[in-house]
């Protein structure tokens, strides 16, 4: 059976301040702030596509660049203190995944 444990990158976890209560600590206010910036992101999207207005397609852009500025902020700062892991992927499985995708590259009209 393998081992979960084997393939994750993650740094050390700096630890969670606990709290007594139904209080949130410094990882569930950064946990919550990174799904916000996700939530923000995919709507904001839908914006930018559909803005009639040149302005408004501006400004939506530069909200959508700034809120992805944000997660990734948050991101960093999560996996820095070890609240966000990562799963690795096995050699064997990128190799596929590379020749397949590969493979497509010849379909397009501009190699």
């Amino acid at each position: 059976m393998p081992n979960p444990m084997k393939n994750q990158i993650a740094n050390p976890s700096t630890g969670v301040p606990q709290v007594k209560g139904p209080e949130m600590n410094d990882r569930d206010y950064l946990n919550d702030a990174l799904s916000t910036c996700k939530y923000l992101t995919d709507s904001l999207n839908d914006a930018v596509r559909e803005a009639s207005h040149d302005q408004l397609h501006q400004d939506f852009m530069q909200i959508l660049t700034e809120t992805h500025q944000s997660a990734r902020d948050f991101y960093n700062l999560m996996f820095q203190k070890g609240w966000y892991t990562l799963e690795a992927e096995e050699d064997q499985h990128l190799q596929q995944a590379h020749q397949q995708f590969s493979q497509y590259s010849s379909q397009f009209p501009y190699h």
